[in-house]
């Protein structure tokens, strides 16, 4: 079985690569990171007119009509780049949402707005007060409106429209719901990676649009979960071959003692090591991308695989990228805190790495079972 890329999907990571080290570099992250602006708008727009947005999106609703590995492709280089826009929570999540459980007048109205980069989405899933349940759930959906609080909502200050997961009197339910009207507060937050930012949203008796079948709202949001894990995976791969390339870069011109760092064992190995765990996530994030492409029965098991190792790959290089830098690693001044930040907010991006341990035991035993 032949995981590897096509030629065409091969020139589609040549383009995106061309287009994001001369619209993306590393000042455009920290433009961001020390200003105000919640994204960097004009690399959005230019996404949005690149059609990425649209990838796997029917040419029914105005996408593109492509698959899951050419939207996989640019998950890695958009990670690669550590792209400071909201391309993860209205793509990964947000269209994929609506693909999953919409109805064809839900597809209709929202997804030609979520190709073309008018709407943009968001998934309102976490709830304070740890881990999320189905029975802890405390927004809740009655007569067609929604009332409850969402933190942290990662770019729910700029979104149009959120995928929320709420109680109701026949069980969990997905809900879409516009952002755009008075029955919606939203409050930015702070947290760890400003280049990317969340919000509290406060729902105060919202109209709300059933997504999908009431009473399963739980299940669907977990296939949710899995399709999304694969692209998050792809994204953070990305990020952390950027960690090791900056650290071998670094190594390979710092010198000490008369000869670079990089010759000396103890960072030898650390730069070892960041690349089998990179190979690893890898080879996980391809065999994520064909179960999602072909809509395998093994994608819960692939998805967890993938998304586990991706965790444990980006946090490893990115950390180790700073410690090869040195004591300026720690400083502003330099782009080491960049990948690090990204690592620890995608690393809680649709639930921590030891759900999705558990998720992968759970996959595990049940193809045992099987």
């Amino acid at each position: 079985m032949n995981f590897e890329f096509s030629d065409e999907q091969n020139m589609l990571r040549e383009q995106a690569q061309t287009f994001l080290r001369a619209e993306c570099p590393p000042q455009a992250v920290r433009t961001v990171l020390d200003g105000d602006a919640p994204f960097d708008q004009s690399l959005w727009q230019k996404v949005v007119d690149m059609g990425w947005t649209a990838t796997v999106i029917p040419e029914e609703y105005e996408g593109l009509g492509l698959g899951y590995l050419e939207l996989s492709v640019i998950a890695e280089e958009l990670g690669r780049s550590l792209a400071p826009i909201p391309f993860s929570s209205s793509v990964y999540l947000a269209t994929e949402a609506i693909l999953l459980a919409g109805t064809e007048d839900q597809k209709m109205q929202w997804l030609p707005k979520l190709a073309s980069g008018e709407v943009i989405g968001c998934l309102a899933d976490a709830e304070a007060g740890g881990q999320l349940t189905e029975a802890g759930l405390s927004c809740h959906f009655a007569e067609g409106k929604v009332t409850g609080r969402k933190i942290p909502v990662a770019d729910g200050d700029v979104a149009g429209l959120a995928i929320v997961i709420a109680s109701s009197d026949q069980g969990s339910v997905l809900l879409l719901v516009d952002l755009n009207q008075s029955g919606c507060r939203r409050q930015v937050i702070k947290t760890l990676d400003p280049s990317r930012s969340h919000a509290e949203i406060e729902f105060e008796a919202a109209n709300a649009e059933v997504l999908g079948v009431v009473g399963e709202g739980w299940q669907c949001l977990q296939q949710l979960y899995n399709r999304a894990a694969v692209l998050f995976a792809w994204e953070q791969v990305g990020g952390a071959e950027t960690a090791l390339e900056m650290a071998k870069e670094y190594a390979l011109n710092r010198f000490a003692f008369g000869r670079p760092i990089a010759t000396y064992q103890a960072i030898k190995h650390k730069l070892a090591h960041a690349y089998v765990k990179n190979t690893l996530a890898r080879g996980n994030c391809y065999y994520g991308a064909w179960a999602l492409a072909s809509g395998a029965d093994e994608l819960p098991l692939a998805a967890a695989s993938a998304r586990v190792s991706a965790i444990q790959a980006y946090y490893y290089a990115s950390k180790e990228n700073i410690q090869t830098h040195g004591g300026m690693g720690f400083t502003w001044e330099f782009d080491c805190q960049f990948p690090y930040r990204r690592s620890k907010l995608l690393a809680v991006n649709i639930g921590s790495e030891a759900l999705w341990q558990e998720k992968l035991i759970a996959a595990v035993e049940a193809e045992r079972a099987a």
